[in-house]
C-alpha cells in the first residue's frame, strides 16, 4: 500500500490529503501538522480574499476552480466535512491606476480574464465615481473591479471542511513537525520528525509554507521562498460604513476592505525582506507612517480611524517570481511541491490540492495544466511572473 506523508497541515496540506483521499482511497495518507490550533499559520492570518485578477492565465483558471469549490463547498466536502457555508461575499476586488498606461494595462489583463469566465470591468473616473461615490478619485485614471466571483470567505472554514473530510475518509492528522528528509540519490527515505523521528513513506509531499526551504536544505538542495512579514490592521472609522465595498488595491501600495462593519488595510513595508520564521510581532509604524495617510486620502471618513486591533502574518514569498512553485521535483520524483504562493496560496488551495494529488495518483497533471508553475523553472532560473500581488 502506497503511503504519502505531507509536511504541513494548514490548508494546502489538507487540500492534498483531502483530494488524494477522494481520488485514490486506498492511499494511506498521514499529514504531519506541529500546532493543531494554527494560531500563526499563513491559513489563519490571511485576509481571506479570492480574485480572478491576475496577470498571468494559469492563476486565473486556478481561481475560477477556487471560486466554484468555494461556493459549493459543502457539495465538494459532503456532511463529514462539517462546514454547511464559507460565507462567500462577493464584494469583488479594485485594482486602481493613476496612469494612462495602467489603463490601458487593465483594460488589457481584463480581456484576457474575461476571456477565462471572469466578469472583470474598467471602469474610468466617471464610471468609479457613480459605482463607488464615498471615494476620493481625483488622481486615479481608472479601475479594475471584479463584480462577481472574487470577494471574501471563511478562511478557517475552508481548512476545517478540507481537514474533516480527509479524516473522515482514512488521513490521519499527526501533531508534529517535520525537521528534515532523508535523501539517497534521488529518492527520500524518510522525513525526520521532532518528536516522532524517522518516518518512512513512498511519496512525500512539501506543504510546509514559510518553513519550506528550510526543508529541502536538510537536503543539500534549494528552494527560493522565504518568510516576510505582513501586518493586518483592524480599524474602526464609524464615518466610512461602506459594507459592500471591495477590496480595494491603492496606487499608494495600501490595500483596504470591509470587515463586520469595520475595515482591514495593510501595506507592504518600504524595507521589505526575510523575517525570523518565529517573527510574529506586527509593525505597528506603519499604521501612522502609510496605511492611515493612504485611507484618509483615498475615502471620506477616515478622518476619525484609530486601530482596535492588529496582527503579523507571514508570507511564503517566492524570491524567483512571486509565484507558486508546485508539482514534482525532477531532482527527487518521490518529493512534490505546494510552496511559494506569496500571498495567494489560501484562494489556490482547491485547484493546487487537486493537482498535486492527481501528479501522485495518475502521473501528470489532469485537470489543469499546471506546468508552467512547476519546480522545472526554478531550477532552471527561469521566472514565471505573476505581477498581481497584494
Amino acid at each position: 500500500m502506497t503511503e504519502v506523508l505531507i509536511a504541513g497541515g494548514a490548508v494546502m496540506g489538507a487540500s492534498v490529503a483531502f483530494w488524494l483521499t477522494r481520488l485514490d482511497p486506498a492511499l494511506r495518507v498521514t499529514v504531519v501538522e506541529q500546532d493543531p490550533t494554527y494560531a500563526t499559520c499563513s491559513t489563519a492570518l490571511s485576509a481571506a480574499g479570492i480574485r480572478s485578477q491576475f496577470t498571468n492565465e494559469i492563476n486565473v483558471a486556478i481561481s475560477r476552480f477556487g471560486i466554484e469549490f468555494i461556493r459549493d463547498f459543502a457539495r465538494w466536502t459532503g456532511p463529514q466535512g462539517g462546514v454547511p457555508d464559507l460565507g462567500l461575499r462577493e464584494n469583488g476586488y479594485l485594482f486602481l491606476t493613476q496612469t494612462e498606461t495602467g489603463a490601458v494595462q487593465l483594460e488589457s489583463l481584463a480581456a484576457m480574464q474575461r476571456s477565462l469566465g471572469a466578469g472583470t470591468e474598467v471602469l474610468d473616473r466617471a464610471g468609479l465615481a457613480a459605482r463607488f461615490p464615498w471615494m476620493q478619485l481625483d488622481d486615479v485614471v481608472a479601475g479594475a473591479f471584479g463584480p462577481r466571483d472574487e470577494g471574501f470567505f471563511d478562511n478557517m472554514g475552508l481548512l476545517s471542511g478540507l481537514k474533516n473530510a480527509a479524516r473522515a475518509a482514512g488521513a490521519v492528522w499527526v501533531t508534529d513537525r517535520v525537521t528534515g528528509f532523508e535523501r539517497e540519490g534521488d529518492r527520500i527515505l524518510a522525513a525526520h520528525l521532532e518528536k516522532g523521528g524517522r518516518r518512512q513513506a513512498d511519496v512525500f509531499v512539501n506543504c510546509a509554507g514559510p518553513r519550506a526551504a528550510g526543508l529541502m536544505r536538510s537536503m543539500g538542495l534549494d528552494l527560493p521562498v522565504e518568510p516576510r512579514k505582513r501586518t493586518i490592521f483592524v480599524v474602526d472609522a464609524p464615518e466610512a460604513r461602506h459594507p459592500d465595498a471591495p477590496l480595494i488595491i491603492d496606487p499608494s501600495g495600501i490595500w483596504m476592505r470591509p470587515e463586520h462593519g469595520q475595515w482591514l488595510a495593510a501595506t507592504v513595508p518600504a524595507t521589505d525582506g526575510p523575517c525570523d520564521e518565529d517573527d510574529f510581532v506586527p509593525q505597528s509604524n506603519l499604521w501612522e507612517d502609510h496605511v492611515w495617510p493612504a485611507l484618509y486620502a483615498r475615502a471620506e471618513g477616515f478622518g476619525a480611524a484609530r486601530v482596535i486591533r492588529e496582527w503579523a502574518g507571514h508570507y511564503a514569498y517566492n524570491r524567483l517570481d512571486q509565484n507558486a512553485i508546485i508539482g514534482r521535483n525532477p531532482q527527487v520524483p518521490n518529493l512534490y511541491h505546494a510552496n511559494g504562493f506569496s500571498g495567494h496560496g489560501l484562494q489556490q488551495a482547491p485547484a493546487v490540492g487537486r493537482g498535486i494529488a492527481e501528479q501522485i495518483v495518475h502521473g501528470d497533471w489532469v485537470t489543469l495544466d499546471l506546468s508552467p508553475l512547476g519546480v522545472q523553472r526554478v531550477l532552471d532560473g527561469q521566472p514565471f511572473a505573476e505581477a498581481a500581488i497584494v
